[in-house]
């Protein structure tokens, strides 16, 4: 009676370890499968060579003497004399002067992680009130961190939006190792970023990296915002490229993309568009799955230590999380274990309730049509 009873408590724990692991597999086998076996292949291209050495005999003397031409707003000394180890650009909108001062105050503010140089600074385009303008104007001379470029700020125009970013970055911080690409609703934990740069073992000057997006389908109706056309690309897919929401290049990266850019149609997507001028340069993009995306990551403290952005934070989710992060408490294991899990299954339940919610509106249209 007494060795059945053994049995069956064996075979218990193993039902529970079987259930433990394929939890764990489900969780984050995703991550993982995404990290280690989506990378594509090295893009192969006899102009790659040519278009490196473009790239590093780039003359951007004439756009410095024609400043007005390109910029109604620009900072052209502030990166003069300094080692910037990571150049972040934030993509604002003109009239949210609120979020650039939230920001400013709290991860926008970090200016220096391990004796690295960090400059924070703001892409924008032109407002469509001038009074906006001039409050954008007052906002500059305060914090000399506005980068404003001569085009309408839209959803049509964030391609030329991203190709002013990186000209700027090229021409007047050639100095800055790494240039951070991001959108005004993400928290950013730069010390996780800075520690994960720092630790890069080789190819430094080629990285790009970020939540990378694989066989996405161009947008062929025309009737919707972003649609591209055959005439306008032609592959079935688009090149791997990473999300737009954040994503890192080096200064050797821009360099490149910048001399490509007029082999690529800007009716892409901007994210799209750099992923194919990586393409055109032979780059590869890097996947991390501790970039979001687009996701909202539900907040916890030891989840947002280890991640690198959340999408979609309220201005109090910005707050909390920076206060928290930059406390000095450090996360014990089994803490960062449970943070991990909080914050994933929190996040997939959200992503389910989205896709639930909008299903629901669908179909509530479809029955009024």
């Amino acid at each position: 009676m007494q060795v059945t009873f053994c049995r069956l408590r064996t075979h218990q724990w193993c039902f529970i370890l079987f259930n433990v692991i394929l939890f764990h597999a489900l969780l984050f086998g995703a991550d993982f499968v995404e990290e280690y076996f989506l990378h594509a292949l090295p893009y192969v291209d006899m102009k790659v060579a040519e278009i490196k050495d473009k790239a590093r005999k780039l003359n951007m003397d004439p756009l410095r003497s024609n400043l007005s031409k390109y910029y109604i707003l620009n900072q052209p000394e502030v990166c003069k004399g300094k080692n910037i180890f990571l150049l972040s650009f934030i993509f604002s909108s003109p009239g949210n002067g609120t979020r650039r001062d939230l920001i400013r105050t709290t991860w926008g503010s970090m200016t220096n992680i391990q004796g690295q140089s960090i400059l924070t600074l703001f892409a924008l385009g032109l407002p469509v009130l001038v009074t906006t303008q001039q409050e954008i104007d007052n906002e500059s001379h305060k914090n000399n961190d506005i980068i404003e470029g001569i085009f309408l700020d839209s959803a049509e125009n964030q391609t030329l939006k991203i190709i002013m970013m990186t000209q700027w970055a090229v021409t007047f911080c050639p100095n800055a190792l790494f240039i951070l690409k991001v959108e005004e609703e993400m928290f950013v934990n730069l010390p996780s970023l800075v520690d994960y740069l720092l630790n890069l073992k080789e190819h430094r000057e080629d990285i790009y990296v970020g939540r990378v997006i694989h066989q996405a389908l161009p947008n062929s109706d025309t009737n919707s915002q972003g649609s591209v056309t055959l005439n306008e690309y032609h592959e079935k897919y688009y090149p791997d490229y990473c999300s737009g929401e954040a994503f890192i290049m080096s200064q050797g990266v821009a360099r490149m993309v910048y001399v490509v850019f007029r082999e690529v149609p800007i009716t892409v997507p901007a994210d799209v568009f750099i992923g194919i001028c990586a393409k055109s340069v032979g780059l590869v993009p890097i996947h991390s799955s501790r970039f979001s995306g687009k996701r909202h990551i539900r907040y916890n403290r030891c989840c947002y230590k280890f991640m690198f952005t959340s999408s979609e934070t309220t201005d109090a989710e910005v707050f909390l999380a920076w206060k928290e992060i930059n406390s000095g408490n450090e996360c014990t294991l089994f803490e960062s274990y449970y943070g991990l899990i909080s914050c994933k299954l929190l996040t997939y339940l959200d992503s389910f309730k989205r896709f639930h919610m909008g299903t629901i509106k669908n179909n509530a249209m479809n029955f009024g049509d």
